[in-house]
């Protein structure tokens, strides 16, 4: 069992609630109501469902790292990677579209939880070569 992986895993599974019920009512729920075409609207809800989906995936894709050793590091490179390149994108866009980091704080998260999976994982590189060594 890996801990900081699992709080990792954790983290990543509470964002699915902030995401789903923080960022639908502020963000879905004004483009339903918006004048955008059926068809705008339509592909907005796609991408929300599919980054819920994502979320969801990679949460659990954490979480079974965190207890199994098989597959750890695909999983860490893929969902950290993944991770980070959203942390970059709400980085870029706060910076280039609104001059501020503060408006789109989810970068903190997406920065936290591969940083919370790369160390569990090194810690647990390290932990292995000890015991080959003994």
């Amino acid at each position: 069992m890996n801990i900081l992986i699992l709080i990792a895993a954790i983290i990543s599974f509470l964002t699915i609630g902030l995401h789903l019920f923080g960022g639908g009512p502020e963000i879905m729920g004004p483009i339903n109501d918006s004048e955008l075409s059926a068809y705008l609207k339509a592909i907005t809800f796609v991408i929300w469902h599919a980054v819920t989906v994502i979320l969801i995936i990679n949460s659990l894709a954490l979480f079974h790292a965190g207890f199994k050793d098989k597959y750890r590091k695909p999983i860490i490179i893929i969902t950290s990677a993944q991770y980070l390149l959203w942390a970059g994108l709400f980085v870029f866009y706060g910076i280039t579209r609104l001059n501020d980091l503060w408006p789109m704080p989810q970068w903190i998260i997406f920065t936290i939880v591969p940083m919370l999976a790369i160390i569990g994982f090194l810690r647990s590189q390290k932990q292995a070569a000890k015991k080959e060594v003994q």
